[in-house]
């Protein structure tokens, strides 16, 4: 049977809760990551639900092992993060959702629901970021300048599962799109997410700037990869060439 197991106790009054289940371009992993990271967030309780991976975490400087699925608090800004160390599968969240579903009502917890869409083009402007609502969650997007979709689309994967069981249980939560990299993680667009939705949302100033020197590494990284591509492919003609010349 699944449980959460509450390490720490803490005192919240309508929590958000921000997901960071791995995803395409890692922007909910990036996002709870930093969050947790930057603003020292305590180990608020171990999640142990039917179907996520078995294996044992363990963090730098400490010999103490604890679940790959974690929650973390910061009670004082009403926010918790779910935290992951590993890819979970669609059919892992079903059972995941509903492992979580009684405390989700027992603590009044509001979900933010990180996805990415595949980000089309060359990628130069910010990424673009939309929500969406369920269960009477529009209000807590309301004033803030996060548009609705301008088209139709799906959200699958682990976070769609989520959005799909919390519109099944009438549980209020929200969902954020950002476009994202698909080829590499993209903390550009966990950057939109924290600035325009998690920061208004939750009233915390979070500091970004290893978020952008993770890009700038990332950006460098792309650039290597595409010259070594170039040069390898200007070698192949150039074989190709000469093999030709003996033909």
């Amino acid at each position: 049977m699944g449980h959460i197991d509450v390490v720490s106790e803490r005192s919240f009054d309508d929590p958000v809760l921000v997901e960071g289940l791995p995803g395409v371009g890692l922007v909910g992993k990036i996002v709870a990551d930093h969050l947790v990271e930057t603003l020292d967030m305590e180990l608020y309780a171990t999640v142990h639900c039917d179907g996520l991976p078995a294996a044992a975490a363990y963090a730098a400087g400490d010999r103490a092992v604890t679940t790959p699925v974690r929650l973390y608090a910061d009670a004082d800004a009403d926010l918790l993060v779910l935290q992951s160390d590993v890819p979970v599968s669609p059919d892992a969240a079903e059972e995941f959702a509903g492992c979580i579903e009684g405390w989700f009502r027992e603590e009044s917890v509001t979900p933010l629901y990180i996805a990415g869409l595949r980000r089309e083009g060359d990628g130069e402007e910010l990424p673009t970021l939309t929500g969406l609502s369920v269960a009477g969650a529009d209000a807590v997007l309301d004033g803030l300048d996060i548009a609705a979709p301008d088209s139709a689309g799906l959200v699958s994967g682990p976070t769609g599962v989520l959005l799909s069981h919390a519109m099944e249980a009438d549980l209020p939560a929200v969902g954020l799109v950002v476009e994202v990299d698909p080829q590499f993680p993209d903390p550009v667009a966990a950057r939109v997410v924290l600035e325009a939705a998690i920061d208004p949302i939750t009233g915390v100033d979070v500091n970004v700037e290893k978020l952008d020197e993770q890009a700038e590494r990332i950006q460098r990284a792309k650039e290597q990869l595409a010259a070594q591509l170039e040069q390898q492919q200007e070698e192949n003609i150039s074989q190709a060439q000469r093999l030709r010349m003996y033909q």
